[in-house]
């Protein structure tokens, strides 16, 4: 993350080494200020910490080949509304991970 950090804030960057010295292009040490650096390491933290919902639910869904054959066979059986298995599947990850409010 803290890379990321240094990358965010010093666009010219295209060396880091441990996350301790970095470089531009040209070879020359770009001095980091480290307020900077704690700072947006701080964002990012955040940034990904209020993705925990999305990335945890994500791995709840069906993989999306066996997503696809429940939405043909709903399909080639007319049942492309809530009747269907698709959409009873969906809506039971939905059901049993509600959005934080």
């Amino acid at each position: 993350m803290r890379n990321n950090a240094i990358r965010n804030i010093y666009s010219n960057v295209v060396s880091i080494n441990n996350g301790t010295d970095a470089w531009d292009s040209e070879g020359n040490v770009v001095v980091l200020d480290e307020g900077k650096v704690t700072t947006e390491m701080a964002r990012l933290q955040e940034e990904y910490d209020a993705q925990e919902y999305a990335r945890n639910r994500a791995t709840e869904y069906p993989a999306i080949a066996e997503q696809l054959d429940l939405l043909f066979h709903d399909m080639t059986a007319g049942k492309g509304t809530k009747s269907g298995n698709w959409y009873k599947a969906v809506n039971k990850v939905k059901t049993d991970n509600p959005k934080p409010e």
